[in-house]
């Protein structure tokens, strides 16, 4: 299959796209700093882009199977719209160039019903900590992020929203778990979300649906989790 990743150059975008190349699939990484993305295969294109500039990613797009995205900001008190404008752009550049699937990633803490469902997390993370994120540090990220999904649900394209949890890194892809809508973890791996999207080019199960993916087999600490991942992109 011939796929463009937009945030290809973020932590859960090179894993995806060292594992679609792995399966076979003809990529297109789309990134704001080519000279900066570290995979080299003959099956890829690294590709200058912004999705805030909508004509420098329909090129990118023209001609392609699929659209994956992994696009990700750090938490921050400012507005922010790289989600609803970026993947807006995205779904444009789609309708003009006649390309239907899209796999976008979200959070779980997007879709305000399920933030406060209890994980099973305890005291400090389910009362102190998953508040503070979702409240204060993360409340400008998933408000855009809702605004994206919206967009999604609005268009015709055959869309699947993937919602991870608290992202951290694992050495491989574990036996991970989904489910539409929502999934009691608190966790995710960034090669089980990688994983997950990619399995999604090959089943319409979740087409035009929202899923969760938690990873179970190996966890971080909540102290692990702030440092390595707080403050750095979402994806």
């Amino acid at each position: 299959m011939n796929i463009v990743i937009f945030g290809a150059n973020g932590p859960t975008g090179r894993l995806l796209t060292a594992a679609a190349l792995g399966r076979g699939h003809v990529v297109t990484a789309v990134t704001r700093h080519p000279g900066e993305f570290p995979i080299r295969d003959p099956r890829l294109t690294v590709a200058a882009g912004d999705v805030m500039d909508a004509p420098s990613i329909d090129a990118a797009i023209a001609g392609k199977d699929a659209v994956l995205s992994t696009l990700g900001v750090p938490y921050g008190r400012k507005p922010i719209s790289l989600y609803s404008v970026g993947v807006g752009n995205i779904v444009d550049a789609m309708h003009r160039h006649g390309v239907n699937r899209l796999v976008c990633v979200s959070s779980s803490a997007t879709d305000p019903r399920e933030r406060f469902r209890d994980t099973g997390g305890g005291f400090f993370f389910e009362k102190i900590l998953k508040p503070a994120l979702t409240l204060t540090l993360g409340r400008q990220l998933y408000a855009d992020m809702l605004r994206m999904e919206t967009r999604l649900r609005a268009s015709d394209l055959d869309w699947t929203v993937v919602r991870p949890s608290g992202l951290f890194a694992t050495a491989q892809v574990t036996d991970y778990r989904v489910a539409e809508d929502f999934i009691a973890g608190r966790f995710t791996s960034r090669a089980d979300l990688a994983d997950c999207i990619l399995r999604q080019l090959d089943d319409s199960l979740f087409v035009r649906k929202v899923i969760a993916v938690a990873t179970f087999a190996s966890q971080p600490t909540v102290l692990q989790l702030i440092r390595q991942e707080a403050l750095q992109p979402s994806k």
